[in-house]
This record gives C-alpha cells, structure tokens and sequence, in this order.
C-alpha cells in the first residue's frame, strides 16, 4: 500500500518539525531530512493498526487543493 499526504515542515529553534495534514502525525529532527524519516516511520507505525487503516482509505481518495493566499488587512 502507497500512503500519499501533504507534509508541512516548520523550524522550531534548532529543530525542524514535520506534521502530515491528514492524519496530524508529527516527528522531528535536526535537518528537514531526518524528521522527513522519522515522521515515515511514525505514519508506518499509525498505520499498522487495523482500525487506522479505515481511515487511510478514506484519506487516499480525497481530493486536495492547496494554494496560498494573500490579502491587505
């Protein structure tokens, strides 16, 4: 099985913090690509039970749009 999602990273001191939007997994690491790999291996983990595999179906045909926005306050 293939999980597909939208993961936002943000810095946080010396810290990078990696959060997948559809299921709110979260992991962390000293470079973007380390707490991308730790947050693989704890979507894995959510995943291997049973009941959290109901919600990956769902999540997997969901269609997402993503855009920013601006706008003068």
């Amino acid at each position: 099985m293939t999980f597909r999602g939208i993961i936002k990273i943000e810095q946080e001191e010396e810290w990078f913090v990696a959060t997948c939007l559809e299921n709110n997994i979260a992991s962390q690491g000293k470079t973007i690509n380390e707490a991308m790999e730790n947050l693989k291996e704890a979507i894995a983990l959510y995943y291997e039970d049973d009941t959290n595999k109901e919600e990956l179906n769902f999540i997997q045909n969901e269609q997402v749009y993503i855009t920013t926005l601006e706008m003068a306050l």
